[in-house]
C-alpha cells in the first residue's frame, strides 16, 4: 500500500485563509458529570472523541471543515477540557458508559465514531458496550490498549512518567510532552495550538487515563468488530508506532488501512486536510449495513 502523498489532497480539503471559529462550548449533565461538547454543522452523526491531555479543541479542523457534510460532535471528556472530574476509580467502563448516556442525551442513535489515541481505546469500549451506537469507527494512532498493544515494562515506565509528571506546572509538562506528539516537519503553529490545550489539562483526568490504557487489552474485542472499520495512522507516530495499527487491522474482520505520510500521533491536527479527506472517503464509500451484534442480537446503523 503507498502511502498518502499530502498534496494530492490538500486541494479538496485545504484550509482557507479565514478559517471560522471552533463552535462554542455547550453542556449536558450524565450521571452528575457536566459534560462540555461543540457541535457544528448538519448531515449524519460524526463523534470525535479525543486522546488524554486532550479535549474538544484537537478537533477544530474537523468540526468546521466537515460541518458541509455531517453533524460533528466534539465532547471534553470526564476529566478534560471543561467537563468534571471523575471519581477516583473511573474505568474505560465508566467512560464508555457516559458516552453512550451522552449520545442518547444528544438524539444520537447512530453515528460513525472517530476515536484518537485513547479516544481510540474509549471508541472500541463503546463498541462493547453498546456496538449499536457505532454505525461506522475510525481508529487513529490508538492502541488495543497499552496492556494489549505495548511490552509490559514499556507500559510500567509510561505509568510511572505519568503519574510524575501530572503533578508539574504547565509551564514545565507542555514542553515534556508536546514535541512527540508529532513528527519532526510539524508546523510551529500546530505545536503551539496544541500546547495551549496540553497546558490545561487536569491532573486526576490525565492519571485515570493513563491508568485505565496500562490495564486495558482490547486484542479479543477487535476480532469481534462488524461495524466498518478505517484503521488511520501517521507514519511517524512515535507513541503508537505504526506496526501497532497494522497488527489491529489485521484483527479486525475487512478493516482498512490507511498510513499519512510525516506524520505524527496527533494526526487530526498535524495534517488536518488529509485526514479530513480520508475520513471523508472513508464515509461516502462505506454504506452502513445491517450487521450482527457481538452480544448476540442484531442492530443496523442510519
Amino acid at each position: 500500500m503507498e502511502p498518502l502523498h499530502i498534496g494530492e489532497v490538500s486541494r479538496l480539503m485545504a484550509r482557507s485563509d479565514r478559517t471560522p471559529a471552533i463552535p462554542e462550548l455547550d453542556r449536558i449533565e450524565i450521571d452528575g458529570l457536566s459534560i462540555a461538547y461543540r457541535r457544528s454543522g448538519t448531515g449524519p452523526a460524526l463523534v470525535l472523541l479525543h486522546g488524554f491531555l486532550c479535549d474538544s479543541r484537537c478537533w477544530r479542523r474537523q468540526l468546521t471543515d466537515l460541518a458541509d457534510h455531517f453533524t460533528v460532535i466534539a465532547w471534553d471528556a470526564p476529566g478534560a477540557g471543561s467537563s468534571s472530574d471523575p471519581v477516583d476509580d473511573f474505568s474505560f467502563a465508566d467512560w464508555s458508559r457516559c458516552l453512550a448516556a451522552f449520545l442518547d442525551g444528544l438524539g444520537v442513535a447512530s453515528a460513525t465514531i472517530v476515536g484518537l489515541s485513547w479516544g481510540g481505546v474509549l471508541a472500541q469500549e463503546l463498541y462493547r458496550h453498546r456496538p449499536s451506537l457505532v454505525a461506522r469507527l475510525v481508529l487513529a494512532d490508538t492502541y488495543a490498549g497499552w496492556k494489549g498493544s505495548l511490552p509490559e515494562t514499556a507500559v510500567a515506565q509510561r505509568l510511572a512518567r505519568c503519574e510524575h509528571d501530572s503533578a508539574l506546572p504547565p509551564a514545565e509538562f507542555v514542553p515534556r510532552w508536546v514535541p512527540e506528539m508529532f513528527s519532526e516537519s510539524a508546523p510551529a503553529v500546530v505545536r503551539e495550538e496544541l500546547g495551549t490545550i496540553f497546558a490545561d489539562f487536569h491532573p486526576r483526568g490525565f492519571r485515570l487515563m493513563a491508568k485505565s490504557l496500562g490495564e486495558t487489552d482490547t486484542t479479543d474485542l477487535l476480532r469481534t468488530i462488524r461495524a466498518p472499520t478505517l484503521v488511520l495512522w501517521g507514519d511517524a507516530d512515535s507513541r503508537s508506532p505504526l506496526a501497532i495499527g497494522r497488527h489491529m487491522q489485521s484483527l479486525i474482520p475487512q478493516a482498512e488501512l490507511r498510513v499519512m505520510e510525516r506524520t505524527g500521533h496527533v494526526s487530526n491536527m498535524e495534517q488536518a486536510a488529509a485526514f479530513n479527506e480520508l475520513l471523508l472517503s472513508f464515509v461516502q464509500r462505506s454504506p452502513v449495513r445491517s450487521w450482527e451484534d457481538p452480544s448476540g442480537g442484531s442492530a443496523s446503523g442510519s
